[in-house]
């Protein structure tokens, strides 16, 4: 299907062996769709401190974080992951619906510091190996140790040098490959050799909502700030980040609405966009396979979103109850 101007898998399989192949196995996304954008220079630090809301000098030489990139008002421009690949050199990977946004957002921000941004999303594919299998598969094809949890280093793996991140979208352990586009085919190729399941965008969609991972311009939007949307502790606003004294003032005086996650009760499927009786809208919804029921993410009134709380949700003129659950809705067994 077409996504973001590029023509993307839905499913391979099917959505459900593809879903409990990352879940048990390996799986393998190709994400390529996804930008990238270097930002380099003496005051790379400064900058990124002033436009994204975590910490960026806590980031040490090898790291990752997740943050979000506000308007002054506290809208979210988007939701991303840094890389920090040398003292004054990152790597940040945007969301591929907003890459020219973003891009166009850093660049004007960036007037005022010593910095080069530039746009490098046609030197990257990206390739997403996940599920308890998957480190295992990318060692064998690897020549060195791969790094930990959002973490990343430079490795050969299957023959190609690729940045490769301890960071994914799916609830389970795994990593990101970030190579060459000209060598991508070869290292998909391995990676199915070696036992991975070729794994699309359905299945992408049903694991991240297991593991309650937002999906900007569903979760998470410009028209909405990182506290109501379950973010905060992404939010650093001592750094002065763009949309820190916002995302403060809703901080201490709360919002009028809040995202959580529910599951349904009994039969049925929430689909974004679905009112919640008494206010409320869906934002994201599916059918777990994992848990064999209807979940998803919701925005309620604040008064409403504590866990357990039961509300009812009307999907097409039927009216489904719901239970406000706790994140992650999919816990593995110990």
């Amino acid at each position: 299907m077409p996504f973001a101007g590029w023509e993307m898998p839905v499913q391979y399989a099917g959505i459900r062996p593809e879903h409990v192949a990352v879940r048990q196995g390996v799986g393998v996304f190709d994400v390529s769709h996804m930008g990238q954008v270097q930002t380099r220079g003496p005051e790379a630090v400064r900058f990124l401190q002033r436009v994204l809301s975590g910490d960026i000098r806590l980031i040490p030489e090898g790291g990752a974080q997740y943050s979000v990139m506000c308007r002054e008002d506290g809208g979210i421009l988007d939701d991303l992951i840094t890389y920090r690949l040398a003292e004054c050199e990152f790597l940040t990977v945007t969301n591929a619906a907003n890459h020219e946004k973003d891009l166009s957002w850093l660049l004007t921000q960036s007037a005022e510091f010593d910095v080069d941004v530039l746009d490098v999303a046609d030197r990257f594919a990206m390739l997403a190996v996940q599920g308890p299998a998957a480190r295992p598969l990318i060692q064998s094809l690897c020549d060195g140790r791969l790094p930990a949890r959002m973490h990343c280093t430079q490795r050969v793996v299957a023959g190609v040098p690729a940045l490769v991140c301890g960071t994914g979208y799916t609830g389970e352990d795994g990593v990101e490959l970030l190579l060459d586009p000209g060598h991508a085919p070869a290292v998909w190729d391995a990676l199915l050799a070696g036992g991975a399941q070729p794994t699309g965008l359905g299945a992408r969609d049903t694991l991240r909502l297991e593991a309650c991972f937002h999906l900007y311009g569903n979760d998470m939007d410009e028209e909405r700030g990182p506290i109501e949307a379950g973010l905060g502790w992404c939010c650093k606003e001592d750094t002065g980040f763009i949309g820190s004294e916002s995302v403060a003032g809703a901080r201490a005086s709360g919002t009028t609405e809040k995202l959580v996650p529910f599951m349904i009760e009994g039969k049925g499927i929430a689909r974004s966009g679905n009112p919640v009786v008494g206010g409320g809208e869906v934002t994201s919804g599916t059918f777990s396979p994992c848990l064999e029921r209807g979940i998803g993410m919701a925005y309620l009134p604040s008064e409403n979103a504590n866990p357990d709380t039961r509300f009812e949700i009307d999907v097409r003129g039927t009216i489904r109850p719901a239970v406000v659950a706790r994140k992650p809705l999919y816990r593995k067994e110990s």
